[in-house]
């Protein structure tokens, strides 16, 4: 027995302890540069930096950057105002920009239209006309307009020729610019989503937190409401919502209605999501010490609890805001959304409904392409961000 313990007291690694005081410089001194600024981060520059790795997330963030910030200059954008009627171009296809005429450089223009009616089938048919060459005009005064409906001005980023057309995607029954329209929709269509989201997320974090951090009948309460709500389909709801508003109302209260509507319906999942992070942080120690010194439930959770979460309600904001989106458009492509004379992707896309008018005029489809896009890119951005919330861990 003795000779086994002193065996096993051969093989005991030898442990060494620096009885030195602690230098904090040492650790400066072994770690790399690249280390001490990864550790010495804090979790949201950690964050932006795991985000930033997704380059589909970041290409997203841009372009929707750059979507909204257009929303802020479209009567400078659009080339017509988008009332604005050309009886003599009712129906027209799009007119493809060119640089080079007869093998000579020009600079970009179009070719300007030749028509003539079809005496058997009523439908005006649409021909290039090589002898009407009409450059592009930049920078060039316009139709006045107000901008945001409060600056006026008449400065757009590009006419047509003088005397000529400039319609890049065609026009609509009414001889409209369907551009000019898809710039001033996205007005409406993109910001529909943005204050759905603010509804629901003042609802679905006020109701969740309070359920989450009382607990009891409280709880129990606000969580059937929530059942009640989950249990109606979805689009059949919104139809019937939509169509209990007046039809005398002004364009600009349907628009607010659409709005508040879709946040009222949208908030139960994002209450759902609080109330469990809520509970499963309300006993942690820093939220006792807040409750030991003072503070009111309101102030426990929205400047500790909430805080601990929010990058789960940043990620959850960028997929809810594409559903609303697709809920106005749908919404309004059947005729219970936003009315005329406003305008949205919704609206130009009920133009579209007769499958005998697509396939004659195809382009009329176009306002669905922004539509995909802006529902990708949310996706995608939203896909970043959820990575980017845990930034500790690998991929």
């Amino acid at each position: 027995m003795t000779d086994l313990r002193a065996r096993d007291e051969q093989h005991v690694p030898e442990h060494w302890v620096d009885r030195a005081p602690f230098d904090p410089e040492e650790a400066d001194r072994v770690l790399t540069p690249e280390q001490q600024r990864f550790y010495t981060a804090s979790q949201w520059r950690l964050m932006w930096w795991r985000f930033c790795r997704h380059r589909l997330a970041v290409a997203s963030l841009l372009f929707l950057g750059l979507l909204y910030a257009s929303t802020l200059v479209t009567e400078f954008l659009a080339p017509y105002d988008p009332h604005a009627r050309n009886p003599q171009f009712i129906n027209a296809p799009p007119q493809p920009v060119h640089f080079f005429h007869e093998g000579r450089f020009v600079g970009p223009f179009v070719y300007g239209y030749s028509y003539r009616l079809d005496r058997a089938t009523l439908r005006r048919e649409y021909a290039p006309d090589p002898a009407k060459v009409q450059p592009l005009r930049f920078f060039c005064r316009g139709e006045p307009y107000r901008l945001l409906g409060l600056i006026p001005g008449d400065l757009r980023l590009v006419c047509p020729a003088e005397r000529g057309t400039l319609f890049l995607l065609g026009t609509d029954r009414l001889g409209r610019d369907l551009l000019s329209r898809i710039l001033y929709g996205a007005r409406v269509s993109l910001t529909v989503g943005l204050l759905g989201i603010t509804v629901s997320f003042v609802l679905g974090i006020t109701l969740g937190g309070i359920s989450g951090y009382y607990g009891g009948w409280i709880d129990n309460v606000i969580q059937r409401v929530i059942e009640v709500i989950r249990s109606f389909p979805t689009i059949p709801l919104w139809l019937s919502l939509s169509a209990a508003m007046p039809v005398s109302w002004d364009p600009l209260w349907v628009y607010f209605g659409i709005t508040i509507i879709l946040g009222l319906i949208d908030w139960t999942g994002l209450a759902r999501a609080v109330r469990s992070k809520v509970l499963a942080l309300r006993e942690e120690e820093f939220a006792q010490a807040a409750r030991l010194m003072g503070a009111r439930p309101g102030r426990i959770i929205g400047r500790h609890l909430v805080p601990s979460f929010l990058s789960h309600l940043i990620a959850s904001a960028t997929l809810s805001i594409p559903g609303m989106i697709l809920g106005e458009t749908a919404l309004s492509f059947l005729g219970l959304g936003v009315r005329a004379p406003m305008v949205s992707w919704g609206v130009l896309l009920n133009d579209a409904q007769n499958v005998n008018v697509v396939a004659l005029y195809p382009w009329l489809l176009l306002p669905v392409v922004p539509v995909i896009l802006v529902v990708l890119a949310f996706n995608f951005l939203g896909d970043g961000l959820r990575d980017a919330a845990d930034p500790y861990s690998g991929r």
